[in-house]
């Protein structure tokens, strides 16, 4: 107690937190950032745009060639659904490839994080079953943990989600799964695509069963080979009747994270109980933010700017496959990246990557475990390496480092 006779000692066990924050824990790959920044640890774990990779140059026209006016719009606050100028460059992005803009309607959001806990908030009451991919996206799970869901893991393999799996999560259950979430194109961590057979089958699964799908696609421009485009059309570009299905992107990987924007796409009917929830978080998106990335769209230079960096993420990609296959030992798999920023390797069944980790880390050099992505938080024989960023010759540096890890702890 203090003189006032408040208690001062900290001691969480007296203060009464809602249930729904009893389920979070930190997320590993934000306990190793610090460590990752460390002096000589060459870091595998962040799923972080390389730095020298931004567009300053153009980043500094853009505020340069500002007006008094564009300059007060950008500091002030702005509408819960996004500056009327970005929503209209925006549209005419995303229409681009081929989305159903017209049918839909456009929420700017602080992230697509946020626009996954914005779609959480919306649909999901404690104890809501929702079907997700095994591995997922932490964040996405993280944000439906915060609301009590009960996930329902469907595993992944090298072609999309296994479909027997989500027809008997589709059939099987007391209740109707409330959504299901995927990340089709270069997923955070498993790297795959999801073919279109899979896409086509899985829409034929969904259909009349009143199940919303939220498709989170923020790596879709960082694809290294023209060829694969056709395949990586998305779920919300094919338009299938009777299906919500809620599209969300950003420009974190295309821009720089540190602007804080994303969006999502979304029938009408969801984007209105959306707005408000996201009127009761943070009112609006950071106007700057929104000011600069308009004018970046419409300067022209956002294709030659992701030709740029698609080239170098193709170069960091193509090394870490030729280190892997050089110096992996035969009884590690792993998914050989076609885009995106991550390459996600298979151990022998059982292994614990934390014990690879620990020795990687003596070694000088970090990377994700599986059990980071596991619905469940328990399967840990899986590793996931981003190449994203570091650069060519550090990858040819860290590679034989985590290799030898796997090797003192496994064997040869």
């Amino acid at each position: 107690m203090d003189k006032t006779g408040h208690n001062t000692s900290g001691d969480a066990g007296q203060l009464r937190f809602a249930q729904s924050s009893a389920g979070l824990t930190s997320s590993e790959i934000r306990d190793l950032m610090s460590l990752a920044t460390a002096p000589g640890i060459i870091s595998f774990a962040g799923g972080m745009p390389g730095n020298e990779l931004f567009p300053l140059d153009e980043m500094d026209r853009i505020y340069n060639r500002l007006t008094e006016k564009e300059k007060q719009t950008a500091l002030q606050y702005g509408p819960t659904n996004g500056l009327p100028s970005l929503r209209e460059s925006l549209s005419y992005y995303l229409e681009s490839k081929e989305l159903p803009v017209h049918e839909n309607r456009l929420l700017i959001t602080s992230g697509s994080l946020q626009a996954i806990h914005i779609l959480a908030r919306a649909f999901i009451d404690p104890g809501d079953r929702v079907l997700v991919e095994s591995p997922s996206f932490i964040g996405a799970l993280s944000a439906f943990r915060a609301c009590q869901a009960e996930l329902q893991a469907v595993p992944l393999g090298g072609d999309g989600m296994d479909l027997s799996a989500l027809e008997q999560e589709l059939t099987g259950g007391a209740s109707l799964p409330k959504f299901l979430y995927v990340a089709p194109n270069f997923h955070n961590p498993a790297g795959i695509v999801y073919s279109m057979e899979v896409k086509r089958q899985m829409i034929a699964l969904l259909q009349g069963r009143n199940i919303p799908v939220i498709e989170d696609d923020v790596y879709s421009d960082i694809w290294f080979h023209e060829e694969d485009l056709p395949g990586m059309k998305n779920l919300k570009a094919m338009n299938p009747a009777g299906i919500d299905i809620c599209f969300t992107g950003s420009f974190s990987k295309i821009l720089g994270p540190g602007l804080r924007l994303g969006w999502m796409l979304v029938p009408e009917p969801i984007y209105r109980k959306c707005e408000l929830i996201k009127q009761s978080i943070d009112a609006c998106s950071p106007s700057l933010s929104q000011v600069i990335a308009d004018k970046f769209i419409r300067s022209g230079e956002m294709n030659s700017y992701t030709a740029r960096i698609r080239e170098e993420y193709k170069k960091r990609g193509e090394a870490m496959i030729a280190a892997l296959e050089e110096h992996l030992p035969g009884y590690v798999t792993f998914e050989r990246p076609r885009g995106g920023f991550y390459t996600w390797l298979q151990l022998p069944k059982g292994t614990d990557s934390t014990l690879i980790l620990k020795k990687a880390i003596e070694k000088g050099v970090v990377f994700v475990t599986g059990k980071t992505f596991d619905p469940a938080g328990e399967r840990n024989d899986h590793m996931r390496v981003s190449f994203c960023n570091t650069d060519v010759e550090t990858i040819r540096r860290g590679i034989p480092l985590i290799a030898q890890a796997i090797r003192e702890v496994i064997g040869k």
